[in-house]
């Protein structure tokens, strides 16, 4: 099976609760492999296109106001199933209904502070680091722990 690439932000609320070192070792600690990693203050435009989906939403305006507050951590993680993956280490949008031993569910109480953002789908996983990321920010590389992640036959 091919890796996928996946998309995560952590907000502004991770960002002031000193999350992202946790947030990371999760990821890491999964078996997932960070492949791009920066700090950022997103525009307007960024976060128009970034949820565009929510765009006809009466909350639209005040999230991508919440999301200009500070700079936020922007990340794509790599691994097989990584869409999927990332979506459950990262629990149900509402925090304080998100599964225990999940990010939100661990720390999150809020539906619009819930601390972090990860692509729903591969189109959005594609769509989404196309906006943070250009393609020489990004890096394929092996890593040592490879082997003892996946069984040979999953990577073929």
């Amino acid at each position: 099976m091919k890796p996928q690439r996946t998309a995560v932000l952590v907000k502004p609320d991770g960002l002031q609760r000193g999350l992202i070192g946790e947030i990371i070792s999760r990821f890491e600690r999964k078996g997932l492999k960070l492949v791009g990693m920066k700090m950022l203050n997103m525009s307007d435009e960024m976060l128009s296109d970034w949820y565009a989906e929510h765009k006809e939403k009466s909350f639209f305006n005040d999230l991508k106001a919440f999301m200009e507050t500070m700079p936020i951590v922007a990340m794509v993680w790599e691994g097989i199933d990584a869409v999927k993956v990332v979506r459950k280490l990262v629990g149900t949008t509402l925090g304080r209904e998100a599964e225990g031993g999940s990010i939100r569910g661990d720390f999150g109480m809020s539906q619009q502070y819930n601390l972090i953002h990860a692509s729903a789908t591969e189109d959005d996983a594609e769509r989404e680091i196309a906006i943070v990321f250009n393609s020489n920010e990004l890096f394929s590389y092996h890593s040592v722990i490879d082997s003892v992640i996946y069984a040979d036959y999953e990577v073929k």
